[in-house]
């Protein structure tokens, strides 16, 4: 089933509630405080006042992060509501920078935070596109330094953001192309791993690119230039293709959360330089402050409306 729910909190597998109201109730308690503080006359309310910008800047951050950090298969359900309960346009750079931090910690978790990201995006297409250029800038460093267990988990991401059809499947064979043109251990490694994880889906959208990127394959194992451990890696992907990448889905059908015609697919090249938006990650004065905090308030709630409309339509 897929990803419209209402914003209650339900059970998310063991111990994660107490972890998400553990956090809930430290944000609350940081909120709170900042309101003693105005009640006081220690800090206004003033939209002018950069101490009370950075006191909100900073209950974001950590809210954003905590999230985050806490995701995983069980509870996505109960996150989403809760995250786009928070300024994602104010906190976009806050947003991509957590995703990317935790999945550089945790590769393994790497298909949970590609559909957390789907539904970002369903709803948020710039926040989307913002993330996959940082991940392509990711990739970038890492191939220009030959960090390989970076380079392994940035493509790992990418290839699920594939799979969620956040990111087009192009992106996919220019990667590939460019890891085998110049094939070494390390290249050939991470581009095996790459296309276990979202070969399915380039089967079924680009066979004929899948087709060439094997036959890329078949020649770098002819040449006999590799070694003996990703030789191995090689056929073992041969022998998965041919039974149809089984027990490697697309997506696995608990994080398959967003409906096709909601998705928002983002196409950019791996040897472009990627305009980061850098500023986004930093706190900075906003004009006229309360106003564009209502603005996202007003959206928030449309995008709630929109989300248990689609709930109803699949529970019919």
């Amino acid at each position: 089933m897929r990803f419209y729910s209402d914003f209650k909190v339900g059970r998310s597998g063991k111990n994660g509630d107490e972890e998400i109201l553990d956090e809930g109730q430290k944000l609350a308690e940081m909120q709170q405080g900042m309101t003693n503080l105005g009640q006081s006359g220690g800090i206004s309310e003033d939209e002018s006042d950069i101490i009370y910008q950075s006191i909100t800047w900073n209950v974001l951050r950590l809210s954003i992060t905590c999230l985050i950090c806490i995701v995983n298969t069980s509870n996505i359900k109960n996150i989403i509501p809760k995250l786009f309960s928070l300024d994602l346009i104010r906190g976009r750079g806050l947003f991509c920078r957590a995703c990317t931090e935790s999945q550089m910690e945790t590769p393994g978790s790497a298909d949970v935070h590609a559909a957390l990201v789907a539904v970002v995006n369903a709803k948020l297409p710039k926040v989307g596109a913002l993330l996959l250029r940082r991940v392509i800038l990711q990739i970038q460093i890492a191939y220009k330094t030959k960090d390989k267990h970076q380079l392994l988990a940035a493509a790992k991401f990418l290839a699920h953001l594939i799979n969620q059809r956040v990111v087009h499947e192009r992106t996919a064979l220019v990667l590939l192309k460019v890891l085998l043109e110049n094939p070494t251990n390390d290249g050939v490694e991470v581009a095996v791993g790459f296309v276990t994880e979202c070969g399915s889906i380039l089967q079924d959208l680009s066979p004929k690119g899948l087709d060439g990127i094997f036959e890329c394959f078949c020649g770098i194992l002819h040449e006999g230039k590799i070694d003996k451990r990703v030789r191995l890696l090689m056929e073992g992907l041969f022998v998965l293709r041919k039974a149809e990448f089984q027990g490697h889905p697309t997506v696995r059908p608990e994080l398959d959360l967003v409906e096709f015609e909601d998705q928002s697919t983002h196409e950019t090249s791996l040897l472009d330089k990627m305009n980061l938006d850098v500023d986004l990650g930093c706190c900075k004065l906003v004009a006229n402050f309360l106003k564009k905090e209502k603005w996202y308030e007003d959206l928030k709630n449309l995008m709630s409306k929109s989300i248990m409309r689609g709930y109803v339509h699949l529970n019919k």
